[in-house]
């Protein structure tokens, strides 16, 4: 059993994690600021959740503040640290850029420094299909260039790419950064679109569909990630390749022991198709504002999760429907709908 340090986890992704990682007996301790982007009660209910095994332990505190994340590291010695908190958020990047730099760049910059200073086995943090941004080969490889981010959000998460890898580099650090694409499921936040159109159509308002519905996304199921994530913890630690040769599609850095790999499910799907499973699962039609796309949005977006899977066996199975039901299912016990 391991001590795995996690930042976000009274986040969506953070708390999927760390109670999976807790079932199976490990020791984890938590680490969060907070903050009122959205509802905090929800995130006082996960770590409630959390609290309740023996195994976790939290401390509420801001990335930004140094000396509190490393009391906290240094008091729990952990042998991996998975760095999941930051400003989350594409169009929120709009209105206020300066709080991605704060919480992405400069947090993120005190989680490396303190995984250095202790030497663990594993960094593992997060990053984004966004940082892909105006590409328009599809499927994304890992090994595409991903130079043409679009908002703030995506900018500082390859920021976080380039300073995870020199890192790796400099004091031989493994460290594995995983691209999410579009996130869904149960105890999701309410700013993301499926929370946002399940809420509204059950309160009989309208929902704004962007660029008239003709977006395609690659809807990844919350715990098929935090498998992934699980599965590359510990069985695809990466490590400096002699030589300099790296096996052809893998992303493995030629001078660092330093990875990026997608987690997604491998299809894009249609944002109208999206909608109509929510239709399906709520069993009640939507009321569509038909809008042009937003700053920042992209039309499409598609994982090749080859790498994933050559890696850990795996691949993320959980149909989108199937997936959608499962979170109308808890949204109508949590909010007693």
């Amino acid at each position: 059993m391991k001590r795995i340090f996690i930042t976000g986890t009274a986040g969506f992704i953070g708390f999927h994690l760390a109670r999976l990682l807790l079932e199976e007996g490990h020791r984890v301790a938590g680490f969060d600021g907070m903050t009122d982007y959205y509802d905090i009660t929800l995130k006082q209910r996960r770590h409630a959740m959390l609290l309740q095994s023996p195994g976790f332990s939290t401390t509420e505190a801001m990335l930004e503040d140094r000396a509190a994340l490393d009391a906290a590291i240094d008091a729990f010695e952990p042998e991996i640290i998975v760095h999941l908190a930051g400003q989350a958020g594409v169009r929120y990047s709009l209105e206020n850029p300066r709080a991605y730099v704060d919480a992405n760049v400069v947090g993120t910059f005190n989680v490396m420094e303190a995984a250095r200073r202790q030497g663990v086995e594993h960094l593992m943090m997060a990053s984004t299909s966004s940082v892909y941004g105006a590409n328009e080969k599809m499927p994304f490889a890992e090994t595409d260039k991903a130079d043409t981010p679009m908002t703030i959000y995506a900018a500082t998460k390859k920021a976080t790419e380039a300073m995870g890898h020199s890192y790796a580099h400099l004091y031989d650090l493994p460290t594995t950064m995983f691209r999410f694409f579009t996130v869904y499921g149960p105890w999701g936040r309410p700013d993301m679109a499926l929370f946002k159109f399940v809420k509204a159509t059950l309160e009989g308002e309208a929902i704004d569909v962007y660029n008239h519905g003709e977006m395609y996304r690659d809807f990844t199921y919350v715990e098929d990630l935090v498998r992934a994530i699980r599965l590359l913890m510990f069985e695809a630690v990466p490590t400096r390749p002699e030589g300099g040769e790296v096996p052809e599609g893998d992303s493995l850095s030629p001078v660092a022991p330093f990875r990026v790999v997608n987690i997604g499910n491998s299809k894009s799907e249609r944002l109208l198709d999206f909608i109509e499973a929510i239709e399906a699962a709520l069993g009640q039609k939507t009321t569509r504002n038909l809008m042009d796309i937003q700053p920042g949005d992209v039309p499409a977006t598609w994982a090749d999760a080859g790498l994933l899977e050559r890696l850990t066996g795996y691949s993320p199975q959980t149909d989108m429907r199937e997936g959608v039901e499962r979170f109308v299912e808890w949204y109508r016990e949590y909010y007693r709908v």
